[in-house]
């Protein structure tokens, strides 16, 4: 046992070694915690979001060389804000910026201020969603917080605070199928929960001075620089960690929109990430040191990445994978008062969506859903005055929502959760309408959309009245299992069954990447017969694991 173990103040090498002990227990379970997801489908990310989140807290941690605790738990937020994925990643987040702001000014924490800094991120998190359910990652993170509070007032040791907290987590996560029934119907905890007592296990370990193996963290990925962007406004990609004292952000923000584009200044009053594209990253940096000072800086000349990438490409004789880009931005065409963002995953639904209207396409979706910071900079890369954004994905809300407060112009989320739904919101706006009209057309295009995936199991599960195994083909339809089987033709026909209704007049399908163009075709053929007042389309999506994604109308 270390100094640390009855030490009765937290220093910032302690919580230093904390989060890196936390990123390394996250990061050697995450696979479990996939595994807890409720639905037994193909996007059981949630161990994987928030390892992915605590990564990306982690690198902005090592970037300080300061020891107060203040200082890194900013640095924490920060990281953890711009690089949350998912709704658990999101949460995460912000019990790490309620944290920090308990924790500001300070150079160590004593037991009672450790655990009054985890129950105001507990606080701060109930106030981001904007409807909290019981028996998830909240109920467990508000249940050991709680505990740290009573134990901080009996004991005065980070050990006692921090086994509190441990063991409260352990006892609400084993009840958190009785808070909800999906989670005991398919006879697990939840999986945000799992990941939260990993965190605090990690915490104990550091405090008492077990030894965790360093996680590999994952790095962050590239923005591809396109030949579909045509011509550089701006050459250098300049980012610049600022330290001062009342930072004023919106003004700092505002200011630095003269030199640039893509301008992005996130953190608190006293820390903030400074990110901009400019032909004069010397002027940026002059402005910054009016300020405060400056702890990292970076700068990038994109042009000559843009050289490089042509020079691979020629080198290789043949074009990327679009997956190798984090992002898409349609070619170069006059300023949209409104610019759409989208999320999506497969060459095919990516090309759909960009012609229908979207000016950004994230490459995402289904197991890898894109952090904050990767939706901020597809809204900094819209030309309009304003924005909206399709998280096709019910696991990208929170993210989308989150990177809308960090942006300087207006986003609306329109609240998109599956592909076809953002087709449909798409179809539904109109060049002619003002932002409002479009708004209101887009959610009534949602609600009436019906929505279904063609998929498999990834885990032997049970949902209501089926009992799945792995491998299984599954069919579901708004989000809920419906049926399943062992052909995927077998069970769309069967879904489509249970699904279609006389009022429907259009069926769109979506083939994935597994699905041959005949097989598309012959699709098309029996379903046309089978339904001769049905209007069918069918679309190469090319999506993975996702045999058919199909909407109706």
């Amino acid at each position: 046992m270390t100094d640390s173990a009855v030490s009765a103040v937290l220093d910032g090498r302690t919580f230093r070694r904390m989060m890196l002990a936390a990123a390394a227990t996250l990061e050697a379970q995450k696979s479990a915690i996939d595994a807890l997801n409720v639905f037994p489908v193909p996007d059981g990310d949630t161990g994987t979001n928030m390892s992915m989140t605590m990564a990306s807290a982690v690198r902005e941690l090592n970037k300080v060389t300061a020891d107060e605790v203040g200082d890194l738990a900013r640095a924490v937020a920060l990281g953890s804000l711009m690089g949350a994925r998912g709704n658990s990643g999101v949460i995460l987040s912000q019990l790490f910026r309620g944290f920090s702001r308990e924790a500001e000014q300070k150079a160590t924490l004593t037991p009672g201020e450790l655990a009054w800094c985890l129950q105001t991120g507990v606080e701060t998190a109930y106030q981001a969603v904007m409807k909290p359910v019981e028996g998830t990652i909240l109920t467990v993170a508000r249940q050991a917080a709680r505990a740290a509070v009573q134990a901080a007032r009996r004991v005065a040791s980070l050990d006692a605070v921090l086994e509190a907290a441990y063991r409260e987590a352990c006892r609400v996560l084993e009840r958190t199928p009785d808070m909800l029934a999906v989670l005991k119907e398919a006879g697990v905890v939840d999986a945000g929960g799992q990941g939260l007592v990993a965190i605090f296990r990690g915490y104990l370990d550091a405090v008492r001075g077990v030894d965790r193996v360093e996680t590999a963290l994952e790095q962050p990925r590239e923005f591809a620089i396109t030949e579909e962007m045509g011509e550089l406004t701006y050459i250098y990609d300049t980012e610049v960690l600022l330290q001062g004292t009342s930072l004023a952000l919106d003004e700092l923000r505002a200011e630095l929109e003269q030199f640039g584009d893509s301008v992005l200044v996130v953190g608190s009053e006293s820390t903030a990430k400074v990110h901009i594209h400019t032909n004069n990253p010397g002027l940026v940096l002059e402005r910054c040191l009016e300020r405060g000072s400056l702890l990292e800086i970076e700068i990038k000349n994109m042009k000559e990445q843009h050289e490089a990438i042509k020079r691979q490409r020629q080198s290789r004789s043949a074009e990327p994978e679009p997956e190798d880009a984090a992002f898409f931005v349609s070619p170069p065409a006059p300023p949209r008062e409104v610019g759409v963002v989208a999320v999506a995953s497969g060459e095919g639904l990516c090309e759909i969506i960009r012609s229908l209207g979207a000016e950004v396409v994230i490459n995402g979706g289904q197991t890898m859903n894109p952090s904050t910071e990767e939706i901020v900079r597809a809204l900094e890369a819209t030309t309009g005055a304003q924005a909206i954004v399709l998280p096709n994905n019910g696991n990208i809300l929170l993210a989308a929502r989150q990177a809308a407060e960090l942006v300087a112009k207006p986003t609306h989320i329109v609240p998109t959760r599956s592909v076809p739904q953002g087709v449909a919101a798409l179809l539904a706006m109109s060049p002619a309408a003002d932002l409002q009209t479009n708004l209101e057309r887009m959610h009534r295009a949602i609600e009436r959309t019906v929505s279904g995936e063609i998929t498999f199991a990834v885990r032997p599960s049970r949902y209501r009245d089926l009992v799945l195994n792995e491998g299984d083909v599954i069919g579901l339809v708004n989000e809920e299992i419906l049926v399943a089987g062992e052909d995927w033709r077998k069970v769309l026909l069967e879904l489509l069954g249970l699904t279609l209704k006389p009022e429907h007049e259009v069926l769109t399908l979506f083939y994935g990447q597994d699905i041959t163009d005949r097989q598309a075709a012959e699709l098309k053929e029996e379903l046309t017969r089978t339904y001769p007042d049905l209007e069918v389309e069918i679309h190469s999506g090319g999506q993975p694991l996702y045999y058919i994604l199909f909407s109706l109308e």
